[in-house]
């Protein structure tokens, strides 16, 4: 690591690629000869323009999405989709939810504000710690969707295979693994992904959405700027959009396919991942909380045999430099998000850091 910077193992706003940090860096005073910096320049004027369109040409290149998809750069972040998602997709007032963990529990608690949601499966049974069964879910002819929260992000379990939905759009929230891993978008009919956790700065959600499912016929209080349609309508330009956060995450796409794309993504995440379970699994003292089959590549909680323990293992962790592995305060323990942009030196060190920890301390 150089500059003196930590591993930072935050479940977000996450570390970005060090060569994206330094190219942002360069042309943080005066971007490309304009003499301003993107952060002062009108979202309007044609530099602005072309980021904009360099950054979705290039994500559509990255995921190969479908040309009858739609690509919306939207404020508000992932939460908001929690509200958009149900205004916009409900028209026979009911959806199926799969309730694998603190984040689809609360997109769920929302869309029960606009219609009747039905929980599909669930895994709270056991806290949380799989994904549930979708192979069979029981979806009414009537029902407007499917949602799902594909990598969750608090419990550290992943979709590995999708939903069967009986021809309902799948709705996905792929905030902490959104362009970690390879992504058949033509499955699904609307992914959103806040962006903090593994592409750019906090504030903006990337929306991949199928054209037929953008309504103009919403309910007349809908306001303005939560209809998909106004998004897609003005290129995400409605009004002016998070200039800063989009920018940057133009910057990540090209990163990611200079590197060779999600394919490489994908193996490097594995490998990460791999190292750390690897060391869980054989230890006497930590011990991973998600069940095998449905660990995240993202996100690994973690506990000690007691919370006295966590407690310290963290002070421990902070001292050596490692920021952030106090697991999310609702489940308590330990969590080290391995995000794209933690190298593998990272994890290997963490590693380290646990094994010399665990042998001074059984």
């Amino acid at each position: 690591m150089k500059y003196g910077r930590v591993y930072n193992f935050s479940a977000g706003p996450a570390m970005m690629p060090e060569p994206v940090l330094e190219e942002i860096a360069a042309e943080v005073m005066n971007y490309r000869g304009s003499g301003m910096s993107v952060m002062e320049m009108s979202q309007r004027s044609a530099a602005f323009q072309k980021i904009r369109d360099d950054a979705e040409a290039d994500l559509r290149e990255l995921m190969r999405i479908p040309d009858n998809y739609r690509v919306m750069f939207v404020q508000g972040g992932g939460t908001l989709q929690f509200s958009m998602v149900p205004m916009n997709l409900l028209r026979n007032g009911t959806a199926c939810y799969v309730e694998s963990g603190a984040w689809s529990q609360k997109a769920l608690a929302e869309a029960k504000r606009y219609g009747n949601v039905i929980v599909s499966a669930s895994s709270a049974d056991d806290n949380f710690s799989y994904v549930p069964d979708c192979s069979a879910l029981d979806i009414p002819a009537d029902a407007d969707y499917v949602y799902i929260c594909e990598n969750e992000t608090i419990h550290g379990t992943t979709f590995y295979r999708l939903p069967e939905t009986h021809g309902k759009p799948l709705v996905s929230d792929q905030s902490s693994m959104f362009l970690s891993r390879p992504c058949d978008a033509s499955r699904y009919g609307l992914i959103f992904a806040g962006v903090q956790k593994n592409v750019g700065p906090a504030g903006m959600v990337i929306v991949i959405m199928r054209e037929d499912l953008i309504r103009g016929d919403l309910d007349p209080k809908v306001p303005v700027y939560l209809r998909y349609k106004t998004h897609a309508d003005n290129d995400s330009m409605y009004n002016t959009p998070n200039c800063w956060s989009l920018y940057c995450c133009g910057k990540v796409f090209r990163y990611l396919l200079d590197i060779g794309g999600l394919e490489e993504m994908e193996r490097r995440n594995r490998e990460k991942a791999a190292i750390l379970y690897d060391f869980l699994d054989n230890s006497a003292f930590f011990r991973a909380t998600a069940a095998k089959s449905d660990r995240s590549l993202m996100n690994v909680p973690f506990v000690t045999p007691s919370p006295e323990q966590d407690a310290k293992v963290v002070a421990a962790s902070k001292a050596a430099g490692f920021e952030n592995l106090k697991g999310h305060k609702s489940v308590g323990g330990l969590r080290a998000s391995i995000f794209n942009a933690m190298p593998k030196e990272g994890v290997e060190a963490l590693v380290a850091f646990l094994d010399k920890y665990e042998k001074a301390h059984k």
